[in-house]
């Protein structure tokens, strides 16, 4: 596609900051140029327009942590304590899920973010070989971060889908897919699947990784305060400190890894998390639905650690949106700490995009608009009456603006949502294969029951 965007106000999230009444070049799958309108007009002759007056133009936002495939699950198990909700509700579910279910569920996903504006997911389910969330992406057009979830009980099951699902999906559907090793948790999987896990996702970047698209850990890390007794538990060895603690004796943190929640966490735990690198992702929605806590940002901010923002499966969350997720996550830590000056709007943006990139290895491509970047764009309407008067691009972003205002939306260069409509897949299929699905998924564990 040779296309030039012009006329709206581009928030760029990189050096050129904020550009009224500008415009952006992509040429094939990638960014070309960006600039002011004037400016880039006279030297792009002869592009195809798209005629922004009016809007405002931003990076494709970044869903740091999600299970795309629980989509299938919304509402079927709410207002339960996590241990309930996983053990008695969510596992004995799933426990009957089919591959093509898992595939439906992530469809849906896929289409309810890229209407969001959400170009980016990084999600942690089941891989099976035929349906699967890979291949839901690859259909929808979106790009994703796809993990194998791993447990103790099943390690060689898990070796085989971790190796299957690198040689199949790993930088394929034009690179918009890539793959990750996915630990479920430090309380299911033991100490030694922990470093053998470690050991396989070194394996796979050596055979399928590059430095561009790197292999990383994507793990559920200190969700809930009893996470230390729950490891004691499972595995029988008396933890002295923290789950963080317990990972850091085993050797097994480093900046290759991104851990979803990081609630509980004792102050010395914050300073091993910055020494690794480990990149953390917050998600406020699914944390306080689920009774979890809070996660200490600002703290793990002024430790200079790099922290995303994630919506967490729409089993705990009950939606894929991240504007939600945005302003949640701005107002919660003003609130609960009495100080409206903690996470700025800005931040928060940057956590939704750039930050976002940053904790899937891949702010060399997307995060923000620049020249050689990949054209992962949302554009959404300023002509609303909640965006009315403007002052601030950023702020309305993380503090008006809603998931509805976004109108029309790029991957890799490609036009997958105009005037809100998806462009890639019949949303209205997928709907009826959902509701078909979840039908027979809770016909299937009646059936069992009995």
């Amino acid at each position: 596609m040779q296309l030039l965007i012009k006329g709206g106000t581009i928030v760029t999230m990189g050096d050129k900051g904020i550009i009224k009444d500008g415009a952006i070049v992509i040429d094939g799958d990638k960014i070309l140029a960006l600039g002011k309108a004037e400016e880039i007009v006279r030297s792009f002759q002869g592009y195809e327009r798209f005629d922004a007056h009016g809007k405002l133009i931003i990076p494709g936002l970044v869903n740091a942590h999600q299970h795309a495939a629980m989509s299938l699950l919304r509402g079927y198990a709410d207002d339960l304590p996590l241990k309930e909700w996983l053990e008695n509700k969510i596992w004995p579910l799933e426990a009957h899920l089919k591959g093509y279910e898992i595939y439906v569920g992530a469809l849906l996903t896929a289409i309810e973010s890229l209407l969001g504006g959400c170009t980016t997911i990084n999600t942690m389910y089941h891989y099976t070989p035929e349906f699967n969330e890979a291949r839901a992406f690859a259909e929808a057009g979106i790009r994703g971060a796809i993990g194998h979830v791993c447990f103790s009980w099943r390690k060689d099951e898990d070796r085989k889908a971790l190796y299957r699902l690198a040689e199949e999906w790993h930088g394929k559907a034009e690179g918009r897919i890539r793959v990750t090793v996915d630990p479920h948790s430090p309380y299911t999987v033991d100490p030694k699947g922990l470093l053998e896990l470690l050991d396989i996702s070194m394996d796979l970047n050596r055979r399928f990784g590059s430095q561009e698209l790197p292999i990383f850990q994507h793990i559920h890390l200190a969700e809930t305060i009893d996470e230390p007794r729950k490891v004691e538990k499972a595995f029988g060895n008396k933890l002295e400190g923290g789950v963080v603690e317990y990972l850091e004796s085993l050797g097994v943190l480093n900046s290759m890894v991104t851990a979803a929640h990081c609630v509980h966490l004792a102050p010395e735990e914050i300073p091993i998390l910055a020494k690794r690198d480990v990149k953390v992702v917050h998600c406020p929605v699914s944390n306080l639905k689920l009774g979890s806590g809070i996660s200490p940002v600002p703290e793990l901010l002024k430790a200079h650690l790099t922290v995303a923002l994630g919506t967490d499966g729409s089993c705990s969350n009950n939606s894929s949106d991240m504007f939600e997720t945005m302003k949640l996550a701005a107002l919660l830590h003003k609130g609960t700490r009495l100080d409206p000056t903690l996470m700025p709007a800005e931040k928060v943006l940057q956590m939704a995009t750039i930050d976002g990139a940053k904790a899937l290895h891949w702010e060399g491509s997307i995060g923000s608009l620049e020249p050689g970047k990949k054209a992962d764009i949302a554009i959404l309407s300023l002509r609303k009456p909640h965006l009315t008067p403007l002052y601030s691009e950023v702020s309305h972003l993380v503090y008006a603006c809603k998931a509805s205002d976004v109108e029309t939306v790029f991957v890799n260069g490609h036009l997958v949502v105009e005037d809100r409509k998806i462009m890639t897949i019949d949303v209205f299929r997928i709907m009826e294969m959902a509701e078909k699905a979840k039908e027979e998924l809770l016909a299937r564990l009646a059936s069992f029951k009995k």
